[in-house]
């Protein structure tokens, strides 16, 4: 889906156009082979430079082919299963900014309804400014995910198999931003180097900020996934005690319950017994029985396996 924004400096409004112009933005939604082969024509990039855009396990990386930037990035999303990152491509080109994304990009949305000032004349300004907001999405969900952690911690005693499957995912989303967060800030350096395009003094400053906010959340990723395995080895701990216990448990009761069975095993025997004759054998029997089965219980009970 195309669509194309375009708003001058000293614009209130942002305006969506029907035909590219000089300095508009054109965004492409849940992009096809027909979208850039389209693109390829308006923005006179060859095809062949775009077909990367619409790979799901892109890594961040930029690029420059000719004069045109190519600047892959991932930001969070789970619009596909197994994936909670996809793809993004920002591409500087002709006087055009670019952004492709294989899938409904929420990011984008997001920008566009928070209305938000921003020039599309000015591409790297605009090109910092997403990036900015990427990172501010990573940001929000690594916190979303340690509160999770957090709130995880405070009830250790009530583990269970939903407990431990949540864990699971967010160990591996955690895993899928770090390895997003990193090749994003090689990306960023590469820029701020000045070898792919020349930047202001504000814009230098706008590009520090985004670097030193993604390092920022690099490193809460890191100590939210260290949480994750100090919690999971202390999961580890419950489940070997509650297993321990189980089997104590389990043991008592075997040997509890043998005693009236070898008893009834012994009594059941066709040859003469003591207290055969005997009119009351059989409550003393069961008597002995009830005693020699309670004193079970109060030892297995003293060494606290009951």
């Amino acid at each position: 889906m195309f669509k194309i924004f375009y708003r001058k400096t000293k614009d209130e409004e942002l305006q969506e156009l029907s035909d590219i112009r000089d300095g508009c933005w054109i965004h492409i939604d849940e992009a096809s082979t027909t979208d850039l082969e389209k693109l390829s024509k308006w923005a006179k990039i060859p095809y062949t430079d775009l077909t990367d855009c619409l790979d799901k396990y892109e890594l961040p990386r930029i690029e420059r082919i000719d004069e045109n930037l190519l600047i892959f990035t991932r930001y969070p999303t789970d619009q596909e299963i197994g994936l909670y990152t996809s793809t993004l491509t920002l591409i500087l080109a002709n006087n055009l900014f670019i952004t492709i994304s294989p899938h409904r990009c929420l990011l984008v949305q997001s920008l566009l309804s928070q209305k938000t000032p921003f020039s599309t004349t000015e591409d790297t300004k605009l090109l910092i400014h997403l990036l900015l907001k990427l990172n501010q999405e990573f940001t929000g969900q690594i916190r979303r995910i340690r509160y999770s952690v957090l709130s995880a911690k405070k009830e250790m005693i009530n583990v269970g198999s939903e407990d431990v499957t949540a864990m699971t995912k967010n160990e591996e989303i955690l895993n899928q931003y770090l390895s997003s967060l990193a090749p994003t800030r090689n990306v960023l350096e590469g820029i701020r180097s000045g070898r792919y395009t020349s930047l202001y003094e504000k814009e230098k400053d706008l590009l520090e900020d985004c670097i030193n906010s993604i390092k920022q959340s690099e490193e809460l990723c890191s100590i939210v996934l260290k949480s994750i395995r100090s919690l999971r080895d202390a999961y580890q701990i419950i489940f070997a005690n509650n297993l321990h216990k189980t089997i104590k448990l389990l043991t008592s009761l075997t040997i509890i319950l043998s005693i009236p069975t070898m008893i009834a095993s012994v009594y059941g025997m066709n040859v003469n017994l003591p207290l055969a004759k005997n009119t009351f054998a059989f409550g003393i029997v069961m008597g002995f029985t009830a005693i020699f089965s309670a004193l079970g219980f109060w030892v297995f009970r003293k060494k606290g396996w009951l």
